[in-house]
């Protein structure tokens, strides 16, 4: 039953399934090849039945292709029988000497370990469901996510230490089996009969042979495995509901599970691949959630890459090469060098969102006459935080060593050479420096701030506003044929949007402009998101995250912000924390006038239209009467809202009585910078359309709290009361018109019904709001009674 399955003449059938599969991986367009094969094949036997020249072709091909394969089994294979001779020369450490190392495994797992690899796995779980699911589901979201309380045992079979170039590994067995995880999917099938099914994991065994390196005199270990490990997964399935189902309703999903963990374990933990555990001297219980990393890519050294000749042999061939960086979803470009030995000496801002991250290095050729650069090699540092505000990093190096460097604090400069992989010769010298490092707390790991003590200024999280300064950029791409672009930037901070004014012809262009928001309890990020103004769709260049955290009042950030997902380009932020003034705006309310407009899009067919503006302030909603048959239309109208900041836009609409209304542009009016009852006239230009403007006047009140209330609140009351008595009306109307056949009066009764049954709902809203203000008011003059009193 052991031996491998054949035919009856012999044949090796699970060979010629592992070479169909390594086929299949290595030449993606396999399947295509069979197909066109077939096709030529009939048309050969169709016209020229007597020869036999397609399947001669294909034969030599497939056997020059099995020689290869052959060759890189025979490769592994020798490398791995290496290997063995390695360890097996190396000293055995006895069984009972692992013993202590599981007893205290045991002891630290429940409170420590388990809770720390769970955190840190069921993100690395959740990042490989999003971009990789089977067929049979539509989505698959990660539900609870727990290692269990069943540690892993090491050393079962005993280790052993090897040396290779000064550097000593150990290498122990790993043998994890356990039925105490807590894993939950929550899945959404494509099958409409059943469309929730949960997805639990029963058991987890996970054997193989695991190799451990010291770095930096003890400061971190490097940890992966030495092949493939054996993975097992048993599951059990459910509909959402209580009952359960057999594994073989979904035997597609078992397998993909296991094959999602392989390949996790294979791109993260196997080697040459391995992880970084840094073993601190001091720990300072610090959460680090990004940072900011300086890159100089200096030089390159031994490029050379032959290609044949006619004279049978191969001749050394000239380069010109660049290095693209990337680290996340961030990239960056150097400038085109030549020779063997290229400087670049190309200095990069780049951001990290994580305590550990990847930076790559490609390096690729171009050739004149050919638009698509030839990627030749390609490299990697790893980096990662020290919980005492250092810095480790490491990469693969010659021979398939370690190459690793450790910056004891946060500014100092690290230089690394690091070969290529994918190329016989090659290196790359690059400069690191980590400037900070972003705290959850808010603080920042700095050189020249104290790491202990302070952070005490930064837990206020509310009452304060964040002033955002859109200063300038630079490098942005350019989208026209002359290499310029038309650049504007928006930002955006929990739900409200703010957007800089177009920079016409420039990709170096000069904003200014200064934006206030409400900080956010929740750690909101500040998104930027920068475009290129066209006649037709918005051109993207590029955007990013800023987080806001660690702001301390009256102490201004001035950074430089790459954008991701392109090239080239920074946007520079002035950014500033400060606490919100009780009397500025607590007593305020917004008045507003929509007086005209002018130059307005024609939207009917007799080129005019009927235009009326809908303002939505926040959560309030309010509209203006129609104005037929015009394109500079007059309303003045005044509206008032009690200033809690919320966002203030204006749409302009034309109404229609049987279909639906269309919009003719809309705007943002900014009221957060306006001196408080200094009322302020413009004419304000409407967006989304090729022309229009609207005329407003808009002022910050602030009267005492007695006042308005009485005032508002009588003006609510006769709003509300006048609006119900205009619905009974209305509905008296109706009651006319249902026997009739004028539907079209009919549809104006029942728009003009919803148009007072919203505005009923806002002033019950409204007087809501005054009837708490007014109990709080009542409740403060109640404490000063009982204060003021005698015992």
């Amino acid at each position: 039953m052991g031996r491998t399955r054949r035919t009856a003449k012999g044949f090796d059938v699970s060979r010629a399934k592992d070479f169909l599969n390594y086929l299949s991986n290595d030449k993606p367009l396999f399947p295509w090849m069979i197909a066109l094969i077939l096709i030529v094949w009939s048309i050969e036997r169709w016209f020229m039945c007597f020869t036999n020249f397609v399947p001669l072709s294909v034969a030599v091909w497939a056997t020059y292709q099995y020689g290869n394969y052959q060759s890189q089994i025979q490769a592994k294979d020798l490398e791995r029988r290496w290997k063995q001779v390695m360890s097996n020369a190396s000293p055995v450490t006895p069984l009972e000497h692992c013993e202590w190392f599981n007893k205290l495994l045991n002891e630290i797992w429940p409170n420590f370990v388990n809770p720390k690899l769970s955190l840190k796995f069921s993100s690395i779980v959740e990042e490989r469901l999003k971009h990789r699911k089977p067929p049979l589901i539509e989505k698959i979201e990660l539900e609870e996510f727990s290692l269990g309380s069943c540690p892993p045992s090491f050393g079962l079979n005993g280790t052993c230490w090897s040396m290779f170039r000064d550097q000593r590994t150990m290498r122990t067995s790993f043998d994890w089996d356990t039925t105490d995880v807590s894993i939950l999917l929550v899945a959404k099938l494509t099958n409409p009969l059943m469309r929730i099914a949960k997805i639990a994991v029963k058991n987890v065994h996970i054997k193989g042979e695991l190799l451990l390196r010291p770095i930096l005199d003890g400061k971190a270990v490097l940890y992966s495995f030495l092949y493939s490990p054996e993975v097992r997964i048993d599951l059990a399935f459910g509909t959402g509901e209580t009952q359960s189902l057999p594994a073989t309703e979904f035997p597609i999903v078992s397998s993909w599970l296991v094959k999602v963990l392989n390949d996790t374990i294979e791109k993260t933990m196997v080697e040459p691949r391995r992880r970084c555990l840094s073993l601190p001297s001091v720990d300072l219980r610090k959460s680090v959630v990004g940072g900011m990393v300086y890159v100089k890519v200096i030089s390159a050294s031994e490029l050379s890459v032959r290609q044949p000749s006619l004279e049978g042999y191969h001749i050394e061939k000239d380069l010109s090469t660049f290095v693209e960086v990337k680290l996340e979803q961030l990239s960056r470009k150097t400038d085109l060098r030549s020779g063997t030995k290229p400087k670049w000496n190309a200095s990069f801002n780049m951001v990290l969102h994580d305590e550990m991250g990847i930076l790559k290095f490609h390096l690729y050729e171009s050739n004149p006459g050919n638009a698509r650069y030839n990627h030749l090699a390609t490299c990697e540092i790893k980096m990662k935080y020290v919980a005492d505000d250092s810095v480790i990093y490491w990469a693969l190096g010659p021979d398939n060593g370690i190459v690793a460097q450790h910056a004891e604090f946060c500014g100092k400069e690290v230089e690394m050479i690091v070969p290529f992989e994918g190329m016989d010769s090659g290196k790359l010298t690059v400069r690191l420096i980590l400037k900070e490092w972003h705290c959850s707390d808010g603080s920042l790991s700095l050189s020249h701030l104290p790491l202990s003590g302070s952070s005490s200024s930064f837990t206020s999280k509310t009452g304060r506003k964040i002033s955002v300064t859109v200063v300038e950029g630079k490098d942005l791409i350019g989208m026209h044929k002359f290499g310029k672009c038309d650049p504007y930037v928006k930002l955006q901070y929990g739900k409200d949007i703010q957007e800089t004014k177009v920079v016409r012809h420039t990709t170096s262009p000069v904003w200014d402009k200064q934006f206030e928001f409400e900080e956010l309890t929740n750690g909101e990020y500040l998104k930027i998101k920068c475009y290129s103004d066209d006649t037709f769709i918005d051109k993207n260049l590029g955007g990013a995250q800023v987080s806001l955290e660690g702001l301390i009042d009256g102490c201004p950030r001035d950074v430089w912000v790459p954008l991701e997902n392109v090239d080239s380009g920074d946007v520079r932020l002035k950014i500033e924390a400060s606490k919100i003034d009780d009397n500025d705006g607590s007593n305020a309310w917004i008045e507003l006038v929509l007086i005209e407009a002018k130059d307005l899009v024609a939207a009917d067919r007799n080129g005019k239209s009927d235009p009326y503006v809908r303002v939505h302030y926040g959560s309030v909603k309010e509209k203006t009467k129609v104005m037929y048959k015009t394109l500079n239309p007059i309303w003045n109208q005044k509206f008032k809202f009690l200033d809690d900041g919320s966002h203030l836009a204006l749409y302009v609409k034309d109404h229609n009585t049987v279909l639906p209304t269309s919009s003719i542009g809309e705007c943002v009016v900014n009221y957060q910078q306006l001196d408080l009852n200094q009322p302020c006239e413009k004419w304000v230009a409407l967006e989304g359309v090729k022309n229009g403007e609207i005329r407003i006047r808009i002022t910050r009140k602030n009267f005492e709290v007695e006042k308005r209330l009485s005032f508002e609140s009588e003006t609510c009351t006769i709003k509300a009361h006048r609006n119900s008595c205009l619905m009974k009306q209305i509905m008296i109307k109706l009651d006319t018109l249902v026997d009739g056949d004028d539907l079209g009066e009919v549809s104006e009764s029942l728009r003009e019904l919803e148009r007072l049954y919203v505005g009923q709902e806002e002033y019950m809203i409204q007087l809501e709001t005054e009837k708490k203000l007014l109990l709080d008011k009542i409740s403060e003059l109640d404490h000063e009674i009982l204060n003021s009193s005698p015992p």
